[in-house]
């Protein structure tokens, strides 16, 4: 067998085996489990997440998917609680902790304390008969088979269990929520869903120069004020300074291929008349939407009538906003 071969036969094997750890932690969704989801829905405190070694890099993981899903949770170490940090946990906590062995000495000396503090103490584990299990309120079963390291010592098939079955708590509790996406999107304010949901229009067209002409300014002032405004287009205005039309890069184009002695037109001869527009309050993806629908990249900003600004379709892309 060749080298790339066997990296094939390795990396499918490897698949193979943690699929395995995954399809067959549906054992342990049973009343266990809806008890230890109760809790932490009913919870007036915080998820208090705990491990050592590679299970407190999963309990760190689990932690955030928690927070970004509605039920506030931190990360304790395991070692550090003992020396220290067990103050971090509040009466109302519910602790949960994570560990393949259920058996290591920190964890020994951590779960009678916090039996003593009377905090719910939910389990993820891969040993049912270990001492973590046996004194845990909830025991959630992550037991795998065997770790997809060949070795089967270096954690892999057990830490993806563990990370599988702290998804599983996640979205149950979201479920039990009703968070809905405007609810992630608060906790994700610089994340695209958030600015998709609660970026306005004049967040990013106050950035923006504002290019405007007259109606009766000749096509040289419009040409300069299009490029010094570097947004590819003026507004044009009317005596009173209402908006009554645009002229875009494009637009000049035409003109030139339309109009041999064009310096002698003005801006009201060259303009498209009633440009669609956008109010500044209005959310970011439906200019999005408008300029994709009228196939246009950019949009006059108005404050009632007031003109405001534009705003560009490189301003919203450079948001992640798509």
């Amino acid at each position: 067998m060749n080298r790339i071969d066997k990296i094939q036969k390795v990396a499918r094997a490897t698949i193979e085996t943690e699929h395995r750890a995954i399809k067959n932690l549906e054992r342990s969704i049973n009343e266990e489990f809806a008890g230890a989801v109760e809790v932490l829905f009913d919870m007036k405190g915080r998820a208090v997440v705990t491990g050592i070694g590679k299970s407190a890099n999963i309990a760190q993981k689990i932690v955030a998917t928690l927070n970004s899903t509605g039920t506030p949770s931190i990360f304790m170490h395991a070692a550090d609680a003992i020396h220290g940090d067990l103050g971090i946990i509040r009466k109302d906590d519910v602790v949960v902790i994570l560990s393949k062995s259920g058996e290591t000495p920190e964890i020994k000396v951590l779960v009678p304390l916090l039996k003593g503090r009377c905090n719910h103490l939910i389990a993820i584990v891969g040993n049912t008969d270990s001492y973590l299990a046996k004194l845990a309120d909830f025991v959630l079963d992550v037991t795998v088979e065997k770790e997809a390291c060949p070795n089967n010592l270096a954690p892999t098939a057990s830490t993806t269990a563990q990370l599988v079955m702290g998804d599983a708590l996640a979205i149950s509790l979201l479920d039990l929520r009703g968070f809905s996406p405007a609810d992630f999107a608060k906790f994700h304010p610089g994340g695209a869903l958030g600015k998709r949901m609660f970026l306005r229009v004049n967040d990013l067209a106050v950035n923006n120069m504002a290019p405007k002409v007259y109606m009766d300014e000749l096509i040289s002032d419009v040409i300069i004020e299009i490029s010094s405004k570097r947004l590819g287009a003026t507004v044009v205005l009317d005596d009173n300074d209402l908006l009554v039309g645009i002229i875009t890069d494009g637009d000049l184009r035409r003109m030139i291929q339309s109009h041999p002695n064009y310096q002698k037109l003005t801006a009201k001869e060259v303009m498209t008349h009633n440009p669609k527009t956008i109010q500044k309050d209005e959310l970011v993806v439906d200019a999005l939407h408008l300029m994709r629908e009228k196939n246009i990249t950019q949009l006059p900003v108005l404050d009632n009538d007031k003109y405001l600004g534009v705003i560009h379709l490189h301003d919203i892309l450079k948001e992640g906003i798509l």
